[in-house]
């Protein structure tokens, strides 16, 4: 008997409550990879052995926004100490602007096939997170992903209209020699599955044996790196066997800034986490009585305005930064653009700051430790070139580089691109409060800042703080809300200057998850009613 309902229709409203638990908690944007990562802490893993057994498990079961060529961020906090991992890859070698200017790209980087390819960051911070703080055998984390992709799993509503999109997007391409893979690999049938469709992805389970059996060294110095530098060679790449084979994820400190009596804590650059830290800084200079009202709406607006004005101007890999972080988040810095907001939407603009500055998840187990960890390819599938016979899918995070030579973000050889990808994390008193995140390209500081503000300032509970309607900036005045806003913030909005528009499409607002902990160690999490995702408890 097939099913006679439609999963992507909803006639009515739902709610979702907190979870609660004391052993361990993953919270994430698809159920199976959820209860994947569960399933290791009940095995004996830590929250470290869970989020990356979740990862790997949604390059499988959520493959329309990460995959097996992505790069990851990670924020661990273990024994009452904050780490950052940067697990995105930089340029090959051979990628430079009078390439992609060869193939017809010169005012702008594109999205799809080679050009478009960085060397992928997420198996090597895999391996590395799992050197310093995993506990069980590393092929152990791979098995459910392994076990979905060879016996199959039914697909997900939200993960259904991407895969759609996806079909959509590449067939414009089915002819060029490097993305025409990607239908063998995710469309076999010709089309998108179907939601509740068995899907089983034989490459993608090939290619996860041969990184659990090499502690992900294939990709980089092995199997997978020959035969990914032999493709690009015959289809017109820049990969090479020697920018895998130099790559490495990286270490930092991460980045943190004072709001309320609590430290929000971000990536450092070449993310732009500071531009959530930026936001937040000119907020803390206003008093916030009421959620709900245009007034806060307004300068949310155009805080967040005015740090992507500077964030899109100044980040770049922190090599190649005229501007230092701590220049950027100066209380100084932050009075004067506090300053410029005033009753009217302004258009923003870059100021002079040298004044001196996805998929995501979380987990937690009951010794304390957690994790905030996202994973992306960028785009959808990522750039569409797929290796044949390993499905394995390319990120497209080259797109994210400047083709002006002024730019610090401009496009060079092994250097790092703007990255939109960023995992939170929230203390107080030097102890965990907890890991947060909202997944969505540019509307990730965007949900940070709201996610936090209805958190601290607005006292809601995980949930209620991801439910909230949300706003999005896209561009000079103009804004894009929720149609659950009410009209009379719409209406403010607009009398003060915002070019508004309302949407009922709820995907492009981010999608997000959350886990707090209390002073007895009891964990309360949230996941997004936007997606498709689960709090998987212990």
């Amino acid at each position: 008997m097939e099913f006679q309902f439609n999963g992507q229709n909803y006639s009515y409203g739902s709610r979702r409550r907190v979870v609660y638990a004391k052993r361990g908690m993953v919270c994430t944007s698809q159920p199976l990879a959820a209860q994947a990562g569960l399933q290791i802490l009940q095995r004996g893993g830590n929250a470290i052995d869970a989020a990356i057994a979740t990862a790997i498990c949604q390059t499988v079961t959520e493959p329309t926004n990460n995959g097996l060529g992505s790069d990851c961020f990670a924020l661990v906090w273990v024994k009452d100490k904050l780490y950052g991992l940067n697990g995105s890859g930089y340029a090959p070698q051979n990628l430079t602007a009078a390439a992609v200017a060869a193939h017809g790209y010169t005012e702008k980087m594109p999205f799809f096939g080679w050009c478009a390819v960085t060397v992928p960051g997420a198996a090597a911070a895999w391996a590395e997170l799992h050197k310093r703080f995993g506990r069980l055998p590393f092929a152990q984390l791979f098995e459910p992903a392994i076990s979905y992709a060879e016996d199959g799993y039914p697909v997900s509503p939200i993960v259904a209209r991407f895969w759609q999109a996806g079909v959509e997007k590449f067939t414009p391409y089915k002819g060029d020699a490097a993305i025409a893979p990607w239908f063998a690999a995710f469309a076999p049938q010709g089309r998108a599955p179907k939601t509740g469709e068995i899907v089983r992805l034989p490459g993608h389970a090939k290619t996860l044996r041969l990184l659990a059996e090499s502690y992900c060294e294939s990709l980089y110095r092995g199997e997978l790196a020959r035969e990914i530098a032999a493709f690009s060679e015959r289809t017109g790449g820049f990969l090479t066997a020697a920018d895998l084979a130099d790559y490495h994820a990286e270490w930092q400190e991460p980045l943190h800034i004072n709001y309320r009596g609590y430290e929000v804590w971000e990536m450092p650059p070449n993310g732009h986490g500071v531009t959530a830290l930026m936001a937040l800084n000119i907020l803390k200079g206003f008093e916030f009585a009421d959620r709900d009202c245009g007034a806060t709406f307004h300068k949310q607006i155009e805080a967040m305005k005015l740090a992507f004005a500077d964030g899109m101007k100044y980040i770049a890999d922190p090599r190649y930064m005229k501007v230092k972080t701590e220049e950027l988040l100066s209380e100084e810095y932050t009075a004067q653009r506090r300053a410029l907001i005033g009753e009217q939407a302004l258009l923003p603009k870059a100021g002079k700051p040298f004044c001196g500055g996805t998929v995501y998840l979380c987990t937690a187990d009951g010794e304390g430790n957690m994790v905030s960890f996202i994973q992306s390819n960028y785009k959808d599938f990522g750039s569409g070139v797929v290796l044949p016979g390993y499905g394995f899918n390319f990120n497209c995070r080259a797109a994210g580089f400047s083709l002006d030579p002024q730019s610090d973000d401009y496009l060079q050889p092994r250097k790092k691109p703007y990255h939109t990808i960023i995992p939170g994390f929230l203390t107080k008193d030097g102890r965990a409060v907890g890991p947060f995140g909202v997944m969505g390209a540019y509307m990730q500081p965007q949900g940070h800042v709201q996610v936090i503000m209805n958190t601290v300032d607005f006292l809601l509970n995980p949930q209620a703080a991801l439910d909230a309607p949300r706003w999005q900036w896209l561009e000079g005045k103009k804004i894009l809300l929720e149609d659950r806003v009410p009209q009379d913030i719409v209406d403010e909005l607009r009398r003060r200057g915002h070019e508004v528009a309302v949407t009922g499409d709820y995907t492009s607002f981010g999608r997000g998850e959350i886990i707090w902990r209390d002073d007895a160690g009891v964990l309360a999490g949230a996941t997004e009613p936007r997606a498709d995702g689960t709090v998987a408890a212990w």
